[in-house]
């Protein structure tokens, strides 16, 4: 039962299954404030693996399904049907499950990357959900409570007119040509399964993503520099991105899967007129920020210096306790749960839409064409 009294939300699983780290993830973050229930699932594209992981979890029989589309359809036609689904699958299989889901009147939340192509990710708005279904983008990292508050200085004018924006997404576990039965990297570095972006399609766009929601920018276009660095692989390991604004900022984002000694290195800078702020995700409970001719301050999450109620909300221990990862994951979790029951009014400008999964596509797309086209300013409006 979640906290405020409310039934927990019936929620859904397709992919996550055994052995996958991002299922196991999601369904802490679905479950940490109580708002939700996992009760059905189709875990994985292999049966005998769907119904051991479902058994596993402890679903009933009859709710382990074997294909998302039979899922989708039987538990539209239950009374206690799923109320939302998470879609934990490879790109590829992003598509199909939050189309036929949204169409059963299914809310969707989806993992990152919205889809393999931006075609794909163009049709999602064509579908027309019905009973009013709603869909949640987990760009997890916009969940901690000092991106909120980032979000919020930038908005108030703290930072004034902004000018630079640094982002950067640094990871050294793709260094080697990965073993074959390493799930996680097979994928990821399978065209077919991953689409068109490697390295950026999976860690550079939430340094997008991440720039964008704290900003406020909207991007003009880029020149990119995309690299596979690991002889005979098929994908981007390392990216060099500079952007420009509309408003004349100018940005740079790095992301990087061979960066030895690096482990999850997502950080973001920005700076403007009247002062710049800090923040690295390795630690998330303390941020820089500094006013132009004044000493710095560093923030930290909940403390007494803290932006209310962007930096407050959902903080759910003491402050100098730490929150991290799955915590702000969570956030999102709650607060499309409050969405979805109709009292989330004051969540909805912060959580990432079917909008914010269509630009991340534009973003890996115009850059991939600049890569292609020796680094030639893209911009969004051409692709």
């Amino acid at each position: 039962m979640a906290e405020n009294g409310a039934k927990p939300i019936r929620l859904g699983m397709v992919g996550g299954g055994t052995g996958a780290f991002i299922g196991y993830v999601h369904r802490i973050a679905s479950r940490l404030d109580g708002d939700y229930e996992l009760v059905a699932g189709a875990l994985s594209s292999r049966p005998e693996v769907a119904r051991e992981s479902g058994k596993n979890l402890g679903l009933a029989d009859d709710r382990i399904y074997t294909s998302y589309e039979e899922m989708a359809q039987k538990e539209a036609a239950r009374p206690d049907g799923i109320q939302a689904v998470s879609i934990v699958t490879p790109n590829h299989m992003h598509f199909g499950p939050a189309k036929a889901f949204l169409e059963a009147g299914i809310h969707v939340i989806c993992d990152k990357p919205i889809t393999s192509s931006l075609d794909d990710a163009r049709k999602l708005l064509d579908i027309q959900p019905k009973n009013g279904a709603k869909f949640l983008l987990t760009h997890n990292y916009t969940g901690y409570p000092l991106i909120r508050q980032a979000r919020e200085l930038v908005a108030s004018g703290a930072l004034g007119k902004l000018r630079v924006v640094q982002a950067e997404y640094a990871q050294d576990w793709l260094t080697e040509a990965a073993d074959e039965d390493n799930k996680q990297a097979a994928w990821r570095t399978d065209p077919a399964r991953s689409g068109a972006g490697g390295c950026i399609g999976d860690i550079g766009t939430h340094a997008y993503n991440l720039l964008r929601f704290v900003t406020g920018l909207k991007t003009d276009a880029v020149s990119a520099d995309l690299t596979a660095f690991v002889p005979g692989r098929q994908l981007d390991d390392n990216v060099h991105i500079m952007l420009r604004f509309e408003g004349g900022a100018k940005g740079m984002l790095w992301a990087s899967q061979v960066a030895v000694g690096k482990e999850n290195g997502l950080q973001l800078r920005v700076y403007g007129d009247k002062g710049g702020l800090e923040w690295s995700q390795e630690n998330p409970n303390y941020m820089w920020f500094t006013e132009f001719g004044k000493p710095r301050q560093l923030l930290t999450r909940g403390g007494s210096i803290s932006v209310p109620p962007a930096a407050s909300m959902n903080v759910r221990i003491p402050s100098g306790h730490p929150e991290g990862y799955l915590e702000a994951f969570a956030t999102l979790y709650s607060q499309f749960a409050a969405v979805i029951r109709g009292d989330g009014g004051d969540y909805e400008s912060l959580l990432p839409t079917m909008a914010d999964g269509i630009e991340g596509m534009q973003f890996i797309t115009a850059s991939v064409k600049s890569s292609q086209n020796d680094a030639k300013w893209t911009r969004f409006s051409e692709v």
